[in-house]
């Protein structure tokens, strides 16, 4: 009996005892109190949205009451000239000529800055995949266009071909109903390519 209880105060002994990190180091409601209050974040209010077209301004001055508006309106989409729009259609007729389906372009100037069109297409196959994404490269290639960057060859799910202005996607069904592009920049203009 006397063993059964030394055991237990051996036990309860080991419960009790409180790891302490090494020394130097700070708990973590010291470290609070030493740096101080939380910095309170701003809220962001989205701009409201462009009547007519449903998109938001890039950045617009708000007027005040009483002040003369400084801020030139940007010029309208169809006047400026666009050098990226005639690259992304030669890539979606190329990815039309190796059998690529459900090929939309999507219009993402002034939605993103790293772009102005994504041209998303789909396969049948990884290998399939990865035929068209090789089709598109040799016809830029032979176009004088030349690729930033090119991911997901191995996995050949989701291949990627960046030329700067224009990133190719292409996917199989399974990927593209997935990752839903098209739903992700829902507020983009986008157009369909057909053969």
């Amino acid at each position: 009996m006397a063993t059964k209880k030394k055991v237990m105060k051996a036990t309860t002994a080991k419960k009790k005892t409180v790891k302490k990190g090494p020394p130097g180091k700070l708990g973590p409601r010291k470290l609070a109190a030493k740096r101080g209050p939380p910095v309170k974040k701003r809220k962001h209010y989205p701009k409201p949205a462009v009547p007519g077209t449903g998109r938001r301004p890039k950045s617009a001055a708000t007027p005040v009451a009483g002040a003369t508006a400084l801020a030139v309106e940007a010029p309208a989409r169809a006047a400026a000239p666009d050098p990226a729009r005639p690259t992304a259609l030669a890539i979606a007729q190329a990815g039309l000529d190796k059998k690529a389906e459900d090929v939309t372009v999507l219009d993402v100037r002034g939605l993103t800055s790293y772009a102005d069109y994504f041209v998303v297409m789909t396969a049948d196959s990884d290998r399939q995949a990865g035929a068209i994404a090789d089709f598109v490269e040799q016809t830029m290639k032979a176009k004088g266009v030349s690729k930033v960057g090119v991911e997901g060859y191995e996995g050949g799910r989701w291949i990627l071909v960046d030329y700067g202005d224009v990133v190719a996607h292409v996917m199989n069904r399974e990927s593209r109903g997935f990752y839903d592009l098209e739903g992700l920049w829902a507020d983009a203009p986008r157009f369909t390519v057909e053969d």
